[in-house]
This record gives C-alpha cells, structure tokens and sequence, in this order.
C-alpha cells in the first residue's frame, strides 16, 4: 500500500499523504540520528566544534580542551565512524577536522547558532 492509499487513523491533516511522501527513508534517518547521538555527548561536541575550524593532531587537541590524548583518541575514533570528522596522515602525526559534509557543516552552523557562539575569524 502506498502513502497515497494509506488511511491514517485520524486525519488530522489534509497534506498527510505529501507529507507521508516526503517521509526520509530509514538509511537517512539512521546517518542523522547517529551523528546526532554522538554530538549528545558533551566532550564530543567540543571537539567537533574545535575542527570545524582548525585541523589538528590529538595531542594539540588534547591540550586545547585539557584532557589526555588516550581520552581524546577514543572521542575521534567515534566522530569519525559517524562521518562528522576526516582524518589524514602527515608524516607521523594523523590530522583531524571536520568533515566536509552539508551534515557536519549544517551541525557546525546549529551548534552556533544555538550555543549563541560567533566562528573566531
């Protein structure tokens, strides 16, 4: 049965079939809710708004928000696997920023606007 044949139990909406529609698939939904999941934890979000303006190695990042590299790796290991962060080897060291992604940069504008904080210049 498709959205357009579907009969809701209450039709408390008349465009509920555009809207039924227009529903993101599961696979969507899934990258969103993760990302978002992983931006739920405060030191996470830190450090996700730390590379969306600098590309930095863990020990410079572990520095900037005092905490110890083992901590910090274990952060970035997270945000990497939910795409919100990219990593990239120069020589010895492995650099980290944020992922060039409308997802990343959409959070990155959201966590701005609602933390009310300005991008340093």
């Amino acid at each position: 049965m498709s959205g357009s044949d579907k009969k809701l139990p209450h039709n408390h909406n008349l465009n509920s079939a555009t809207i039924e529609e227009a529903l993101p698939d599961d696979s969507a939904i899934m990258g969103v809710s993760e990302a978002m999941k992983q931006l739920g934890d405060p030191t996470r979000l830190r450090i996700f708004w730390y590379l969306c303006h600098t590309e930095e190695c863990v020990l410079d990042i572990a520095a900037a928000i005092n905490m110890t590299s083992p901590a910090v790796s274990h952060h970035l290991r997270l945000l990497k696997a939910s795409g919100l962060i990219v990593s990239k080897r120069n020589g010895k060291e492995m650099l980290y920023k944020a992922a060039d992604s409308e997802l990343a940069q959409a959070l990155h504008h959201i966590i701005e606007n609602i933390a009310e904080i300005t991008c340093p210049e």
